[in-house]
């Protein structure tokens, strides 16, 4: 077949850039512009010092490394018999897999189609992807999720026949990549009431050069940042009861805001499961996340994730060498499963500044924390170091519409186009 290039495709991960001074912005859900519900709230009460907010982790908060280093260290009440899983956990985080056969057999098994060889790739020190500026850079953390219409096994998003639910620019040697994914900018200029001047960089993805025929019309695509990996247990050990007591589908309590839960299949539990994970809630824990990751991001397959990634007529990629069965043994991929959740979250700074208590204040007042909940409380789970401490990740893990200008068109379970999870805000 002769390559194409996909149809073009507009998504909501916009740019903002100013004019002249900076503004102060709060993030909401998946777009770099503040929408915000109309909602009650009390600056004076919202104002007030919480001493527990110094530490958002609770117990778990990092306290000696900031900056760029901010997001690396485990979390500060590690049990000493966790220590050693964590570091063997991070190191197989950290470091690149190679290609079967090799002498390093305990880490190949790369591929046949991949986006990154390490999870850090995604992940720098454990912090977020960047999305290209430039048509002509790699996609490196940042990815294109696909899908048809129609449900795939237990209510999952269909995956395309042939490129399958994730596109993949890479491949071993004797396997032709996918294609190429290519991102360009159209500038929308506009300007606030007092009349300051800023424009936003509309995202429009294609993908070119396809090596497996072409993806069709009706062939459904949504770009996914990679969010940084803190707090990942404690998100882990809300109870269930407290996200259903947040959520209110239909706006029953009349504030304007609704939010729902995504529930998911859990491959650990044979059920569905409320998601907590993933820009559309698509994932139901840590385990389920990072067995996702390393099959759809690197090609690793797992007992979570046993099945190689090979499309239709993808021939090349059904022959290529295996790393094991599975890639990665159950031994070390606990291990970085644990090292996910046990990475801590950083000390707040400035939490006492008066300029900080007014801008908590109107966050508040104008419902950003409608969704974007500051405080919960842990329950029991398997790691004790994340149980039963008091957290500020500002979120409520629930699905909430966010317009048509936002919407990617693409449903994952129970979330529709317009549908994001309520992204964390700590760190």
């Amino acid at each position: 077949m002769e390559p194409e290039a996909a149809q073009s495709t507009h998504h909501p991960f916009y740019r903002l850039r100013f004019s002249k001074r900076p503004v102060a912005m709060v993030v909401c859900a998946v777009s770099l512009l503040c929408l915000v519900a109309t909602s009650c709230g009390d600056p004076d009460n919202t104002s007030v010092v919480d001493e527990t907010e110094r530490l958002p982790g609770g117990d778990t908060t990092n306290k000696l490394l900031l900056g760029v280093n901010a997001f690396i260290r485990p979390v500060s009440n590690l049990l000493e018999e966790n220590e050693a899983a964590f570091y063997t956990g991070n190191s197989f985080f950290n470091q690149a897999w190679v290609e079967a056969p090799s002498s390093t057999t305990k880490r190949d098994g790369l591929g046949p189609f991949f986006n990154a060889r390490a999870c850090s790739a995604c992940h720098p020190r454990d912090g977020r992807g960047e999305p290209p500026s430039e048509p002509d850079e790699p996609f490196l953390g940042l990815l294109l999720r696909l899908s048809v219409p129609g449900e795939g096994p237990n209510g999952a998003p269909k995956p395309h026949p042939v490129y399958g639910d994730q596109f993949h620019q890479s491949a071993i040697l004797g396997v032709p990549a996918e294609g190429t994914p290519i991102v360009e900018y159209e500038e929308l200029p506009g300007q606030f009431d007092d009349g300051e001047a800023y424009s936003l960089l509309k995202p429009t993805y294609r993908i070119d050069d396809l090596n497996y025929g072409p993806l069709g019309a009706d062939t459904m695509m949504s770009p996914r940042v990679g969010p940084q990996v803190i707090g990942m247990g404690l998100l882990e050990a809300i109870p269930e009861s407290r996200l259903r007591a947040l959520a209110d589908p239909e706006d029953g309590d009349g504030d304007g805001v609704s939010g729902r839960m995504n529930m998911v299949w859990d491959t650990t539990a044979g059920t569905l499961r409320p998601g907590r994970f993933g820009w559309k809630g698509d994932a139901t824990s840590v385990r389920m996340q990072v067995a996702g990751a390393f099959a759809g991001d690197i090609g690793i397959t797992s007992d979570l994730s046993p099945d190689l990634l090979c499309g239709e007529g993808q021939d090349e990629c059904v022959e290529a060498t295996s790393g094991g069965d599975p890639e990665i043994e159950q031994r070390l991929f606990d291990f970085v499963v644990l090292y996910t959740a046990l990475v801590a979250v950083p000390v707040r700074r400035g939490w006492q500044d008066p300029d900080v208590l007014v801008g908590k204040a109107l966050f508040s007042q104008i419902g950003c924390a409608s969704c974007h909940v500051p405080r919960h409380e842990t329950g029991e789970h398997e790691f004790v170091e994340v149980s039963h401490q008091i957290i500020w990740p500002y979120t409520d893990l629930l699905l909430h519409d966010m317009g048509d200008g936002l919407s990617d068109g693409r449903p994952v379970f129970l979330a529709n186009g317009n549908e994001w999870r309520t992204p964390p805000l700590w760190g």
